[in-house]
This record gives structure tokens, C-alpha cells and sequence, in this order.
């Protein structure tokens, strides 16, 4: 396969207004152009999906969660700020959140979510303060739960299942405006200097409230979502990816990598360094010894076939960069599944 570069969001921007525009009958506004590039980029994002998950695209692309399932740090004074730069920087506190919780919040945006809307307690009349306050609410039941996850519908499962839920509830987990740390603290600076108002910047819990009626599989489970999610909700900064696969990967590594590959539909490879800020480390680290790159890489190699079985990719390969102690990895891939638009062009010519 031939190398490609990534096309940048600002290209692909244009290119979806230049599209608008030629198909357009009369001029449109910036608002109305804004709503049908999102609609646009919506449909080249799909790739034969038939349940996809949906989120904030920075939690898809964070290092958050540890690619393991045992050994996490368990105690409540944990806190570590996460950092792929370039695309998210996202706070833990409470404990060390792995697979099976990544897995298990994916699972709840695979779910349809309402809108709701109560009062504001901190309403006072004759102020500023809105009378009510919004938020978006998912309600499902674990039998429901374990169905969108690929697990059996057995009482087991579901115990492992709450058992999860409930290490979630001890976590604060929080989406940070910036996307990268040097962007977050020019943030914080520019509001201490009152260039910036004091929203700007604000953070909140992704989950804002989890609670369920008992441990029976019909049981009700009620999510709410916190601010930052809604506002990414409402200004629709989400991707799909696509959850069968991500539920279908055995390996901790493949979970932590296919939601940043997936939710990028125009990259074809990605670098080991990349790799290693979604896993939560750097490659080129003090700590990091010959030994410990050789591992990594034999990981990324396991989960880049682990893709390939799950249904996810079609083909990969590894390609050597660099030379001498700078020798680097790049790994090449190829979606099992076309785009949407690529599905359409198939279709076209097998017709023609």
C-alpha cells in the first residue's frame, strides 16, 4: 500500500463547503453551511456500521484508561492527567480506570440518549440564572447492557458488569478544553489575566450521576451526563466507532488503539509514538529501556492482528523509519469496512 498523508481537518473542511456550495440551489448562510458540513462529515465517517457507538471525540482519543484489566491502582488519592497532544487532555481522579471500564462507558454511548430538562436550584428570580438546567439522560437495563456489549445475558456477567459501574462511581473523569497540556495551561493563564471569562476552560464529570434500581437483569439503570459531554452533545463534537469490533478485541492494547483509529476515517497509518500517548506512555522516556520498546512493539504488532480478526481491519503492516538509535515504527493499515462515500462509489460502478 502507498504511504498517504492524513488529510487535515482544514482540508477537509473546505472541501465538504466546496461541495455544499456546488450542490446548493441558493446561497446558504454560515449557520446553515456549518449544519450540513457536520451532516456531511457525519456520513463520510459511517463505514457499514449497524450500531455504532457515539461519543465525544476526545474520549475516544484519550490515553485515560490503562490497557489492562488487573493490577490498576485502587486508591482514592490517585489523580493523573492524561495527554494525547494534538487531540485530548482528560483528568482521572478516585482510581486507575482500565479495559473493562473503557469498554463498559462506551457501551452506555452505544444507547439512545433523551434530553431532559429541571429545575435549577440555584434559580433566583430577577437574576441571570436560568430557571432550569439541561441535561441528557440514557435509561436501559443491564439485560440491555450486556446485549450492546456482546456478553451473555447471565447473572455473572452482570455482578462483573455492576462491579464496574461501581469502580466508575468513584472516579471523577474529566474532559479538559485544551488539547494538549501547553494548550490548557495558556487557557488558565489568559483567564487569571481576565482575557478569558471564568467558563472558559471549565471542566466537569463525564458521568454526572449513575444509579440503578437493583441486580436483576430487567433491573433500570439511569445515566446523566455532565456538562462537557452535553456541550459536545450540542455543538456535536462526537464520532462513531464502530463497537462491535471494540467488543470483539481480546487484546487490552487493540481496545486502547481502534477508537482513535476508527474515529479518524481519512488517516491510513499511524505512528509507534502515537501508540505509546494512547497507552499512556512515552516512548522515548528515561524509564523506557531497549527491553521495554522491543515489548511495546511486539504488543503493537499483537493488537494490530487482533484488529484484523475482530472484523476491523483488512490488512496492516509495520514499516521501519529512521536509522540507528532513532529507528522508529510506523504501522500502515487498511479499514475493513469502506466509508460511506466509498460504499456509494462501489455501488455506482457495479451498477454502471
Amino acid at each position: 500500500m502507498d504511504d498517504q498523508k492524513p488529510i487535515s481537518r482544514h482540508q477537509q473542511k473546505k472541501a465538504n463547503r466546496e461541495a455544499i456550495l456546488m450542490d446548493a440551489k441558493k446561497p446558504l448562510t454560515e449557520g446553515e453551511l456549518a449544519r450540513l458540513e457536520r451532516m456531511k462529515r457525519s456520513v463520510q465517517n459511517r463505514r457499514g456500521r449497524k450500531q455504532p457507538s457515539v461519543m465525544p471525540a476526545k474520549l475516544a482519543r484519550t490515553s485515560a484508561f490503562a490497557p489492562r484489566r488487573k493490577g490498576l491502582i485502587t486508591d482514592s488519592n490517585f489523580m493523573r492527567v492524561y495527554e494525547v497532544p494534538g487531540y485530548s487532555v482528560v483528568e482521572v481522579r478516585g482510581r486507575e480506570l482500565g479495559s473493562q471500564h473503557r469498554d463498559a462507558i462506551y457501551a452506555l454511548f452505544r444507547l439512545p440518549r433523551a434530553k431532559i430538562s429541571m429545575p435549577n436550584p440555584s434559580y433566583k428570580p430577577r437574576t441571570f440564572t436560568a430557571p432550569t438546567i439541561s441535561c441528557y439522560e440514557t435509561r436501559t437495563t443491564w439485560r440491555e447492557l450486556l446485549k450492546v456489549m456482546g456478553k451473555g445475558e447471565h447473572v455473572n456477567n452482570l455482578l462483573s458488569l455492576l462491579n464496574t459501574f461501581q469502580e466508575i462511581q468513584q472516579v471523577s473523569l474529566t474532559i479538559h478544553q485544551g488539547s494538549s497540556i501547553e494548550e490548557l495551561e495558556k487557557i488558565r493563564k489568559s483567564r487569571a489575566a481576565g482575557v478569558l471569562p471564568d467558563t472558559a476552560g471549565s471542566a466537569s464529570p463525564i458521568i454526572k450521576e449513575l444509579s440503578w434500581d437493583g441486580a436483576q437483569l430487567d433491573s433500570g439503570i439511569t445515566v446523566q451526563y455532565g456538562t462537557s459531554v452535553l456541550e459536545m452533545i450540542e455543538k456535536a463534537y462526537l464520532v462513531s466507532i464502530n463497537a462491535e469490533v471494540q467488543f470483539r478485541l481480546k487484546s487490552d492494547h487493540a481496545k486502547t488503539f481502534w477508537p482513535f483509529i476508527d474515529s479518524q476515517p481519512n488517516h491510513s497509518y499511524i505512528d509507534e509514538e502515537r501508540l505509546a500517548h494512547l497507552a499512556g506512555r512515552s516512548l522515548w522516556a528515561e524509564d523506557m529501556t531497549s527491553a521495554h520498546r522491543a515489548q511495546f512493539r511486539k504488543e503493537c504488532r499483537e493488537a494490530f492482528n487482533d484488529m484484523r480478526m475482530a472484523g476491523g481491519l483488512r490488512e496492516w503492516r509495520e514499516e521501519v523509519t529512521g536509522s540507528g538509535r532513532n529507528k522508529s515504527r510506523r504501522y500502515h493499515y487498511v479499514h475493513a469496512s469502506p466509508r460511506q462515500l466509498e460504499m456509494d462509489l462501489i455501488k455506482t460502478v457495479s451498477q454502471g
